[in-house]
């Protein structure tokens, strides 16, 4: 599966961007899908992620109540909309693909084989 992210952008504290991640090659309805980012000088991380048949989510503390995860099969597009940003939301984030269902406790990068490109989100305080 190919996965093209886009969406990012330069924001204001406090403002709003909706990244979305558009597959090829695969249905996100049968694939664990999941948004990671990396700021300059730290490793990457996990964000959020959404499972296959019970589109069941998980969120890192951090990003909980302000981000949402969401799917739109038709599309075959993820959507990550992040509300309330602060400067430390500021990285590259990547979306990632996995054929099999995560468990979305302690996820780690390696466990995910397809990437998108990533995309720039900077938040000016």
């Amino acid at each position: 599966v190919q996965l093209q992210a886009s969406g990012g952008g330069l924001v204001q504290a406090g403002g709003s961007l909706r990244l979305s991640c558009a597959a090829s090659g695969g249905a996100v309805n049968t694939m664990s899908v999941a948004w990671f980012r990396q700021a300059p000088g730290k490793e990457r991380e996990f964000v959020a992620g959404i499972g296959t048949r019970d589109s069941r989510t998980g969120y890192q503390d951090s990003v909980k109540g302000r981000y949402t995860i969401s799917r739109d099969n038709a599309k075959n597009t993820v959507y990550l909309q992040m509300n309330i940003l602060k400067p430390e939301d500021t990285a590259v984030y990547y979306c990632a693909a996995n054929r099999r269902p995560v468990l979305w406790i302690g996820v780690r990068p390696e466990d995910f084989g397809s990437w998108g490109q990533g995309t720039q989100v900077t938040v000016s305080s």
